[in-house]
């Protein structure tokens, strides 16, 4: 605790210095280490949802890497620094700035083998930098270190050794919990848990990612994997399970993925739960509907299509509002209200009697809504503030 006040008190310091001449005296005077954990520290609050601090990342990956450039070979001698250079490069650092410092730095074999993979890694060339990295032990490392090698060799292992990649992330968690590494490995593990088809799995990590991180600027990542894990799981998570999950959010976020879910479902010819999903999106939450939600009432009636009477389907989609809807979203209920047309064409030679309400089709997916199904969630606002996860800061000739 008292080191983290310590820290605190030492950014607030740094970005006061940074528009004042000695700002460059302020960031040498300090070691490459204590820059770095700043960083952290820094990017540890916005990934509890401290979004007022992505300005003050901004500054200190400007500091650090300008620090981590200017370092001599002495420097690099304390562990400490050379540590903080590796941890810079796997938080998405500079390539050249990890290069150059590496090329002058005297340290033990292991830690260069680490650097290499990360120079590999950062330059895009995953297959040397797996071979690099291969040997190493995460667990055997100081904890800030591996922490990060973990999480590292988990993303690069994640399309070919899934199973590895899950172990990885789960020892990254282990190593650094509360923080931007457990944020990112916990969120990577909902995605390669779909990609399993482990349910358990994909709950388990879904409802500690709500309960931590639900308010990152990369939750709006977890979101994707989310909606998609429930659809390519569907017949293995019960709908009680997904409203444990969703029941943690706030109502607007719980809104907008039910919004989500419902409109693959429908898509994808999932009615019970295209229909389940829209039930909940109407719902809301603390005595607040969404009845009156264009959206809701499209993405239900998408889910009687191939159910329901033509009559109750066709009286359904006349009571949406499509001027409150999406390009992608009218363009699905134009495609519905074409299906059900069809329904009610007149027929080439009139039977005799009355005939029985007409069924639109078998329950599946229906080539012509899939057709209009465009960019996915078009016009569904974010889940949060949504950030691209890219290197922090791009690399530059020397």
């Amino acid at each position: 605790m008292k080191r983290a006040a310590v820290t605190r008190r030492l950014i607030g310091l740094l970005l006061l210095a940074g528009g004042h001449p000695s700002a460059g005296f302020a960031q040498d005077a300090l070691q490459p280490y204590q820059l770095v954990r700043s960083l952290q520290l820094i990017q540890d609050r916005i990934a509890a949802g401290d979004h007022a601090a992505l300005p003050m990342q901004a500054k200190l990956l400007e500091m650090a890497d300008a620090r981590l450039r200017a370092a001599n070979a002495e420097d690099y001698k304390d562990p400490k620094n050379f540590r903080a250079l590796l941890v810079y490069g796997m938080s998405g650092g500079n390539p050249v700035t990890v290069e150059a410092a590496t090329s002058r730095a005297t340290t033990d074999p292991q830690s260069l083998a680490i650097a290499k993979g990360v120079i590999d890694y950062l330059n895009g060339r995953p297959g040397e930098a797996i071979e690099a990295l291969r040997p190493i032990d995460p667990m055997a490392l100081p904890p800030d270190l591996g922490a990060f090698l973990a999480l590292v060799k988990g993303s690069l292992l994640a399309g070919d050794q899934p199973a590895t990649a899950l172990r990885l992330l789960d020892e990254a968690r282990l190593l650094s919990p509360g923080t931007l590494v457990e944020e990112a490995a916990l969120r990577r593990s909902v995605g390669l848990a779909v990609a399993q088809g482990d349910a358990a799995r994909f709950a388990l990590a879904s409802t500690q990612y709500v309960e931590r991180y639900l308010y990152s600027p990369y939750a709006s990542q977890f979101a994707d994997s989310f909606v998609s894990g429930v659809i390519a799981l569907h017949m293995s998570i019960s709908q009680d399970k997904l409203g444990d999950i969703t029941s943690m959010m706030d109502p607007e976020r719980e809104k907008v993925i039910y919004l989500r879910i419902a409109r693959r479902a429908a898509i994808d010819g999932l009615n019970d739960l295209s229909a389940f999903a829209s039930a909940r999106a109407e719902q809301g939450r603390d005595g607040n509907t969404n009845q009156d939600d264009p959206r809701a009432l499209l993405y239900a009636s998408l889910s009687t299509v191939t159910s329901g009477t033509i009559e109750d389907v066709r009286a359904k989609l006349g009571k949406i509002d499509r001027s409150r809807l999406s390009e992608g979203d009218r363009a699905l209920l134009d495609a519905a209200q074409a299906i059900a047309g069809e329904g009610v064409a007149p027929p080439t030679a009139l039977p005799a009697e009355k005939p029985a309400p007409v069924p639109a089709a078998a329950a599946q997916p229906v080539p012509e809504i899939a057709t209009a199904q465009g960019a996915d969630d078009s016009g569904l606002p974010p889940v949060e503030g949504a950030i691209s996860e890219q290197p922090a800061v791009t690399a530059a000739s020397s």
